[in-house]
């Protein structure tokens, strides 16, 4: 078994997460979809005290960005939205691996919607005789009932369990919401909609994790998706009797990559650059691997109680290079274009090595946000507190 260093495994996470180099998957929309077709999902969320997450990721990886690019990528038919192991968009060229779980909503196997057989088919008439249409453009009562949903409208609900199960897509969205349309207006004439054997969706949640991730165990491979940790080990061990991956070593655990993982070490990567993440972002979503690799243990706080947050609301993780050096708690006033970091947080010896970097970053950050001016309440070194003036940061 081939042994690596934690070193030579952050090199091979963060280039497969194409975040190593500016223009890494070019520009524009085309630059875009090539980035979504790397990592297989960007996910979606609703938390806005920064830009959100799904456009927040994709900045950090296509030049230039956006949110225009990817409202453009959906209308263009070259991503989708539907769920991987959250609310996600994807590309469109793999819609097929989309219907295992719409065939699951559809059979009953996954519930996650109260369903009203006749509220459904009513949803499904008007969106056919009339067009794309909105939950805001259905009756307003609301359900009272019980259930998880109860204080939705019915029509929400079916029009959330329709989608679930593939009859109907999000063609696009108005002010963050959803509009939905029949799947046969939405998909485009060309992409293929048979449904994956077992095994070819096994293949695919295996090769697109490991194009993306660089290395990842089969519990990683499967995260969020119940009962496929011990089938997707099994397939694992076939492809590396395949050849097609290969088992790696690292830190006294075993990983499994592709068998061409050589190609990817070997190239640049920056030790310097800096980027500010999304919580959400792809290379950290999953905590326990970001402590195993990263030495880096985060948590988003936004769903803890204020008295139990150790950083803060929203806080952004701060990656430089190969190494997780700090996070920020940030929020923008839209209105006055302000954005304040309430507490800066270095988790590193070296900061004042970071200054100019850091500034450089935060400051395209800033107009990412659409801010103007930059506010630093605190910064935090060691447990201790600091005005950033204090430090001579040159931020803010």
């Amino acid at each position: 078994m081939i042994s690596l260093t934690l070193k030579q495994a952050r090199k091979l996470v963060i280039v497969s997460q194409g975040i190593h180099r500016d223009g890494q998957f070019g520009h524009g929309r085309a630059g875009l979809v090539s980035a979504i077709e790397q990592l297989s999902y960007i996910q979606i969320d609703t938390i806005s005290v920064v830009e959100r997450a799904h456009h927040h990721t994709c900045w950090n990886r296509v030049k230039g960005y956006s949110p225009c690019l990817l409202d453009a990528a959906v209308a263009s038919r070259d991503v989708f939205e539907y769920w991987s192991h959250a609310a996600a968009y994807m590309p469109m060229r793999d819609y097929r691996y989309s219907l295992p779980k719409k065939q699951a909503y559809l059979e009953g196997e996954q519930h996650g919607y109260p369903t009203d057989e006749k509220q459904m088919t009513l949803v499904m008439e008007r969106i056919a005789g009339e067009g794309a249409l909105q939950a805001k453009d259905f009756d307003q009562r609301r359900n009272n009932s019980d259930h998880a949903w109860g204080g939705h409208k019915p029509a929400k609900i079916a029009l959330e369990q329709l989608f679930m199960q593939g009859e109907l897509m999000v063609s696009k969205r108005r002010g963050f919401q959803k509009v939905f349309d029949l799947t046969e207006r939405v998909l485009p004439d060309n992409i293929n909609r048979l449904m994956p054997s077992t095994v070819e969706h096994y293949d695919h949640l295996i090769l697109s994790f490991l194009r993306a991730h660089g290395i990842g165990t089969s519990a990683e491979i499967s995260y969020l998706r119940k009962g496929l940790k011990v089938p997707i080990n099994l397939r694992c061990r076939e492809l590396v009797e395949d050849q097609q991956l290969i088992e790696l070593e690292v830190a006294g655990k075993v990983y499994f990559a592709l068998s061409s993982f050589q190609s990817v070490l070997d190239q640049r990567c920056s030790l310097s650059k800096i980027k500010i993440l999304s919580p959400f972002d792809n290379l950290l979503i999953q905590r326990q691997r970001m402590r195993d690799l990263f030495n880096f243990d985060y948590q988003i706080e936004c769903y803890v109680t204020a008295k139990k947050r150790k950083h803060g609301y929203f806080v952004l993780p701060i990656l430089r290079g190969q190494e997780f050096v700090g996070r920020m708690d940030a929020k923008i006033d839209r209105k006055t274009q302000l954005m304040t970091v309430s507490k800066l947080f270095f988790e590193t010896d070296n900061y004042l090595d970071l200054r100019q970097d850091l500034a450089q970053t935060m400051q395209q950050f800033l107009s990412f946000n659409q801010g103007r001016e930059l506010k630093i309440e605190q910064v935090i070194v060691n447990q201790k507190a600091y005005s950033a003036s204090a430090l001579n940061l040159g931020i803010g």
